[in-house]
C-alpha cells in the first residue's frame, strides 16, 4: 500500500473493506478492496474466484481489475474507481427516473446490465449476487457490475452448487428451497427484483428470514387453477 494514498473509506462488508486511494506516482484514483485474513479457506476461495474471473473476462459493463497484491497476509484487489452505485443514482434523480435510465438506450449501449448478463451467460457464468449495491455508475453514465466473489462457471446440467448465495431480498425461489442444481434463472430473478425496486423505490421482497421471503414469494405466482387455464 506504500504506493497509494488513502483518500476515503468507501464501504465495509463481511469480507473486507473498500477504500478510495490515489496512486502516488500516476495520480490515478482507484478503489482497493482489502480482504480480511480471518475468514479461512472458504473466504480465500471466494477471493481467488473473483480475481480469476476478472482477469479472464473483460467487458465494458464490468468493473476493471487493475492489480492484485498481498501485504501483511491480506489480499488487496485494486479496481478502477467508480464513484457511485445505481442506488445512489436513484436517490439523486428519483427512483422511476433512474429506472428509465437503467433500461433506456444510451449511446452505444442498450440495456446495460442485461447486455452484460447475456455476455456472462454466453460464457456459461452466473454472478449469483446481483443487487443495487453491486451496480456502479460512472461519471460518464456507464453502468458496471462489480463483486464477482460468488461468480461461478456452470458445468454440466445437474451439477450441484452452493445454495447459500445471493443477498436474501434478491434470492430466487430455488435458492430459498435449497435446490443446489440451480442455474442462470437465479440471476434473472435477482435482476427482476432489482428493476422493480428501481421503479418503486423500495425492495420488492424485503424479508427478515428465508421463511419470511418464501411467504412473500408465493403470491407472485398464479394459483394452480389460474395457471392451468
Amino acid at each position: 500500500m506504500e504506493m497509494y494514498e488513502i483518500l476515503d473509506k468507501v464501504g465495509e462488508g463481511s469480507y473486507g473493506t473498500v477504500v478510495k486511494c490515489r496512486h502516488k506516482d500516476t495520480g490515478q484514483t482507484v478503489a482497493i478492496k482489502i480482504l480480511y485474513e480471518k475468514s479461512g479457506k472458504c473466504f480465500n476461495k471466494t477471493a481467488m474466484r473473483e480475481v480469476k474471473f476478472l482477469q479472464q473476462f473483460h467487458h465494458e459493463n464490468m468493473v476493471n481489475l487493475i492489480d492484485v497484491f498481498r501485504q501483511k497476509k491480506r489480499i488487496h484487489l485494486v479496481f478502477e474507481f467508480v464513484d457511485h452505485t445505481i442506488l445512489d443514482e436513484s436517490r439523486r434523480v428519483g427512483f422511476f427516473s433512474a429506472f428509465l435510465f437503467f433500461v433506456q438506450k444510451n449511446k452505444k449501449q442498450n440495456l446495460f446490465l442485461i447486455k452484460l448478463i447475456c455476455f456472462c451467460f454466453f460464457l456459461q457464468v452466473i454472478h449469483r449476487d446481483i443487487k443495487p449495491e453491486n451496480i456502479l455508475v460512472s461519471q460518464s453514465g456507464i453502468t458496471k457490475l462489480c463483486d464477482f466473489g460468488f461468480a461461478r462457471t456452470l458445468a454440466t446440467p445437474g451439477d450441484v452448487y452452493t445454495d447459500y448465495v445471493a443477498t436474501r431480498w434478491y434470492r430466487a425461489p430455488e435458492l430459498v428451497l435449497k435446490d443446489r442444481t440451480y442455474g442462470k434463472p437465479v440471476d434473472i430473478w435477482a435482476l427482476g427484483c432489482m428493476m422493480i425496486e428501481m421503479a418503486t423505490g423500495k425492495p420488492y421482497l424485503r424479508s427478515s428470514s428465508d421463511l419470511d421471503l418464501l411467504h412473500k414469494i408465493m403470491p407472485c405466482f398464479p394459483k394452480k387453477q389460474k395457471a392451468l387455464r
